[in-house]
């Protein structure tokens, strides 16, 4: 990330946590959605991505385009349209970090959204009929926005759901897969937490879990919130990702390595 995209994240996140109780639910609904809007209006976009374009004047044109929406919204896409962005994707990754911050802000304790977000990806993961409908080009954003709905709603969170059925609708180039992944990072980042991909041959015992989770939070010095994956095909040991980092000791890359030294 880039210095200009890292300081204008900063600063937009001050701005959305010094709204405080001003933001809920329908605030981060609308962030999410103002973004399809600039994101669809290539002249909009341009201007409030201008670093030389005065900033009084970037409010007006926010005020007058998102007139219907909360004051709170406006001072998030403000924020946004006042900071310097490395590039338009930047900007409007900015915008998508605010406004999934602002739905993850109004979760109750009891809440896990990071574990509902993982839950989903799991079940779009063993169904290549519903990857398919959520990730083609050819559907409809507002389509695949009420396939969401229709399939989590009642059954996970509120934010959850406001999450995932905006997000499908401006995957900006990801995969669901990823979408999901990122969406889940700042869930966790919004509450000071890592989230870690465990990948298995076999399920870890719950003593097994703690233990991980343990080892990784005295590792990074933050509580970690580990998605756990199955699959037979590692052979045996563990892979572990948090963000960028992987650690990987299972069989499967141990022989990978041992046959790339045979074969050299």
């Amino acid at each position: 990330m880039r210095s200009a995209t890292r300081e204008a994240l900063t600063s937009t996140r001050a701005v959305l946590a010094d709204l405080g109780s001003n933001v809920d639910l329908a605030v981060g609904a609308e962030i999410l959605a103002a973004g399809r809007v600039v994101a669809g209006a290539s002249q909009l976009l341009g201007l409030l991505a201008d670093p030389t374009a005065d900033v009084v004047g970037k409010k007006a044109v926010v005020d007058r385009v998102f007139a219907g929406q909360a004051d709170a919204t406006r001072a998030v896409l403000t924020a946004v349209a006042g900071s310097r962005w490395s590039s338009h994707e930047d900007l409007l990754a900015g915008i998508e970090d605010a406004g999934v911050r602002a739905v993850a802000a109004t979760a109750d304790s009891g809440t896990s959204i990071e574990a509902e977000l993982f839950a989903f990806e799991t079940a779009v993961r063993s169904d290549a009929g519903l990857e398919l409908a959520l990730g083609t080009k050819l559907g409809s954003p507002d389509q695949k926005g009420s396939l969401v709905e229709r399939l989590i709603g009642g059954k996970s969170s509120p934010q959850t759901v406001t999450i995932l059925s905006n997000l499908v609708q401006q995957p900006r180039g990801r995969r669901i897969g990823e979408l999901v992944r990122d969406a889940s990072r700042i869930v966790a980042d919004q509450s000071d937490k890592l989230v870690a991909t465990v990948i298995t041959a076999s399920a870890l015992s719950e003593a097994q879990a703690a233990r991980v989770a343990r080892g990784l939070s005295e590792r990074y010095g933050r509580d970690i919130i580990v998605n756990h994956v199955v699959d037979p095909a590692v052979v045996g040991g563990v892979r572990v990702q948090v963000g960028g980092d992987v650690i990987d000791g299972t069989v499967s890359t141990r022989l990978a390595d041992l046959r790339l030294q045979l074969a050299g």
